[in-house]
């Protein structure tokens, strides 16, 4: 009980944090294309919506908060559903598994993320990349434990999300510390964005290893007890792109990709993209499956 209190808390703060985001600025709304949306599939015409599934608050670009998503992505689908002519909906499943198997499954129609794109994904599933990242670590203010890489990872607990790219390069570590004689590391799993920040505030973890844009929205909401580690190093990845996720060989991924470069060329994309503090993140264009392998 008490850590679900705490837990409702810290959503709640990233709650009140978005909403003060969204009231940065309005987005112009977008025209119809009538080319993009004849590409579309006759079933998604006639129905006139489709289905996005997250897998809980991943912010700036996607703050959930029952069945409402705001965010970088939730602006984002919104204005690309104007420009198809259909109204884009969101659903939230528990973990990237579940979110991957859903679009699979065809329950959902995609993801827009932003999911890592590597390769050993693309064997399943088609990204249109629309964003590129960076991991890095967010740690106590003051960094106690010293942790500015992943060498120095060794010895101490750090958190992850589960089933995602940085919790296999920090699995990787892991046994290389072992390798090396070195402490091993303690990887916590977790499997949502607020949890896994709540375990470094409340010093159960010593460090949250993700995505560089969350983590600096998630410390600048922290009062104060967090900072960045391991900014501009490499930790384990090589560019690193996320996108939106569709089934493999969907005819989806290249409308969506299509419908991106619409909003990077009327600006639409740039303008969301600041309004969530996202700038040092975007694309000059969109792409299919750019991300490369993850290290062994």
């Amino acid at each position: 009980m008490y850590f679900r209190l705490i837990a409702s808390v810290a959503f709640a703060g990233l709650t009140l944090a978005g909403s003060a985001l969204a009231q940065q600025g309005s987005i112009a709304k977008q025209t119809v294309n009538e080319e993009l949306r004849a590409r579309l599939p006759e079933t998604l015409r006639s129905k006139g919506k489709m289905i996005s599934v997250n897998n809980g608050s991943f912010p700036p670009y996607e703050i959930v908060t029952g069945t409402e998503m705001s965010g970088a992505s939730s602006d984002l689908t919104d204005a690309i559903g104007q420009v198809l002519g259909v109204t884009i909906e969101h659903a939230t499943v528990g973990g990237l598994p579940a979110l991957l198997a859903g679009v699979n499954a065809g329950r959902y129609q995609f993801a827009f993320g932003p999911v890592g794109d590597f390769k050993s994904r693309q064997e399943a599933n088609d990204f249109v990349d629309w964003v590129q990242e960076f991991v890095v670590f967010a740690v106590q203010k003051g960094n106690p434990k010293g942790i500015t890489s992943l060498d120095t990872a060794c010895g101490n607990r750090i958190a992850v999300m589960a089933g995602g790219s940085a919790e296999r390069v920090i699995q990787v570590q892991a046994e290389k510390c072992k390798a090396d004689g070195k402490s091993a590391i303690e990887v916590q799993s977790y499997s949502d964005q607020p949890s896994s920040i709540l375990s470094v505030r409340s010093k159960r973890a010593d460090a949250f290893f993700s995505s560089q844009a969350p983590l600096t929205y998630f410390v600048a909401q922290a009062n104060g007890q967090l900072e960045l580690a391991g900014v501009g190093a490499r930790n384990g990845f090589e560019d690193l792109y996320q996108g939106a996720v569709v089934p493999k060989g969907s005819p989806l991924g290249p409308v969506l990709r299509d419908a991106v470069k619409i909003l990077i060329d009327n600006g639409t994309y740039a303008a969301i993209m600041k309004k969530w503090g996202l700038e040092n993140n975007m694309l000059k264009e969109p792409g299919i499956n750019l991300g490369g392998a993850l290290p062994k």
